[in-house]
């Protein structure tokens, strides 16, 4: 299809031009942030006046402009930091590299046509075009990708990727940069799969990313030298390549902040050094266990908990209207009942040191095994919705893996299907105990006194709130202790709820001048004029600002800001 759409391009102009306008409209960022509008004025002299030495070198790594979310965030924070005389740069990749994170097989191209030639050359055209875009509108300096690469360059990289056997990629380090790990995670990603060992496409696919991590690793290291960045600002900070920009300078020693959009709407979530994936693993609770608790806190937590069942607060919903009744499952409401909770086998499929399993399917299969001979009790698996619903569905499904192994399950094994309208969390409180591999579900049933049992990386763990084992004997020794006598006490409730709120209303830093939309955008500007975005004008910019260039906790702290909101509201009206 894509080449008869390029013979036609070529022979009739004026249809490139009508389509590429038709699927860059909403993409292309001038659209919807007046940057050109704000820009374009006296206000960066008089806002800043007139000093022009800047404190602080930050480089925005958003290298791909068709990941809009990060694209207008990332142009948002370039435009506020300047306006704090930090020099801002951006980095775009312009048509360069042979697989990124915007590579999808269930977009339209082929699994086959993408190994053996890569990206379309169209969408990555309507990539580069809108980042290129938005920050030149900003006024912000760009690097690209081809600017650092020479022929010797590619040379070295082509020899190392024919070099190197596929099974050696996952654990492969290129000058003490985990390059690998991230080529494996974003091949796991392009198949939505959390193994790719059946894929007829594997091998040359984790060689297009391979060597995507190669050279941007090589890119990173050249414009560091040259540039002398005191920071670096980017998305999620796993795949490729913002997976091997974060390697790349940490090891450098430059600050390192990664973002990613929170759960409640208008929120965003940033973390100093790593992916928030493992930072909030290891969060002191010195950061949120002294909060000075009552119950005004207390029924705002529990009052935004129970409506993410509905989702009608939160960016992200899974599952519409959920409904169903539990009973149909045929549950036997006279014997104690466990409940288990899935991931999405390809998401964030990182090596954490704290992992019971191998990963997830080794963890479900020996839970299932561990379960037909208990018959004492009953296990009901709740598959992630996300596995059919989610923008990327999984191409490996829970069910049909556990059918490879179980092709029929005991009697008192339950497994709810991703499809299922079933409400998780009625199903789950029905339950003596839940166990959860990487969910932040764990936060919230433990805010209501469910004992959680955490065998993989979830959040929730190391907060001294849920049962952590470290060891598969240490799990399996904790399943032999269930049932559990009872709902957590209220010590350990109340503990919950406060990780619940610095999770869900201190960590997720809303950010006032952006305004939520119901349009697959996700949020547009709301600026009237360049001074909207500087300091004290909005506590949450404040918040992430003074994180990118002083190093502050990304903590909002909402439970000593609603006086100040009000000034804030009130000076911006001034």
């Amino acid at each position: 299809m894509e080449g008869i759409a390029l013979s036609l391009f070529k022979r009739y102009p004026v249809l490139k031009k009508v389509y590429l306008n038709y699927i860059n409209f909403g993409y292309n960022s001038k659209n919807r942030l007046p940057w050109k509008r704000l820009c374009s004025s006296r206000d960066w002299y008089k806002l800043t006046n007139g000093v022009f030495e800047k404190k602080k070198k930050v480089l925005m790594a958003t290298c791909a402009g068709s990941l809009i979310t990060a694209l207008d965030m990332e142009t948002i924070l370039s435009v506020a930091l300047s306006l704090r005389a930090a020099e801002v740069h951006a980095l775009i990749c312009d048509r360069f590299l042979p697989a990124c994170l915007m590579c999808q097989s269930n977009k339209s191209i082929g699994i086959g046509r993408f190994a053996k030639n890569g990206p379309s050359r169209i969408y990555c055209k309507r990539c580069f075009e809108s980042g290129i875009d938005a920050y030149q509108s900003a006024g912000i300096k760009i690097h690209l990708f081809s600017d650092y690469i020479t022929p010797e360059d590619m040379s070295e990289v082509e020899m190392r990727v024919d070099k190197t056997p596929c099974e050696r990629i996952k654990n492969y380090i290129y000058q003490d940069l985990a390059v690998g790990e991230h080529a494996m995670a974003g091949a796991l990603r392009f198949f939505a799969k959390g193994s790719i060992d059946d894929e007829q496409y594997a091998q040359p696919v984790l060689k297009r990313y391979f060597t995507a991590s190669l050279l941007t690793a090589i890119v990173l290291q050249k414009m560091q030298k040259e540039q002398k960045f005191d920071t670096a600002v980017f998305h999620h900070g796993i795949y490729v390549p913002h997976g091997i920009v974060g390697e790349v300078f940490r090891k450098e020693g430059v600050k390192v902040v990664n973002w990613n959009v929170g759960y409640r709407k208008g929120t965003f979530i940033f973390s100093h050094n790593d992916t928030y994936h493992h930072t909030m693993m290891n969060e002191p609770v010195s950061k949120w266990e002294s909060i000075s608790w009552n119950s005004e806190l207390e029924q705002k937590v529990l009052s935004y908990i129970k409506n993410r069942s509905k989702g009608t607060r939160d960016w992200h919903v899974f599952l519409n209207e959920p409904s169903g009744d539990i009973a149909t499952l045929g549950i036997d409401s006279f014997k104690p009942a466990i409940g288990l909770l899935t991931n999405v086998f390809w998401d964030a499929q990182l090596h954490y040191p704290a992992n019971v399993f191998k990963n997830m399917l080794q963890w479900i299969l020996k839970t299932i095994d561990y379960f037909t001979n208990r018959t004492d009790l009953q296990l009901i698996i709740r598959v992630h919705p996300a596995e059919v619903t989610a923008e990327l569905p999984s191409r490996q499904l829970v069910v049909a893996e556990i059918k490879k192994t179980f092709p029929t399950l005991p009697p008192n094994i339950f497994v709810v299907a991703p499809q299922s309208k079933m409400n998780t969390y009625t199903l789950m409180e029905a339950c003596n105990a839940v166990i959860i591999y990487g969910t932040k579900t764990g936060v919230e049933l433990t805010s209501f006194g469910i004992p959680v049992i955490v065998a993989g990386e979830a959040w929730i763990r190391n907060k001294g709130i849920t049962v952590d084992p470290e060891t598969q004997k240490g799990y399996f020794d904790v399943l032999d202790g269930l049932p559990f006598g009872g709902r957590m006490n209220a010590e350990f409730i109340q503990r919950a709820r406060k990780y619940a709120f610095h999770f869900f209303f201190r960590r997720m830093v809303p950010v006032e001048v952006i305004e939520p939309t119901d349009s697959a955008y996700a949020f547009r500007l709301n600026v009237n004029h360049l001074a909207d975005l500087m300091p004290g004008k909005n506590i949450g910019l404040d918040v992430i600002c003074n994180g990118i260039l002083a190093g502050k906790d990304f903590i909002y702290e909402d439970e000593n800001f609603n006086t100040q909101k009000i000034k804030t509201a009130a000076m911006r009206h001034n």
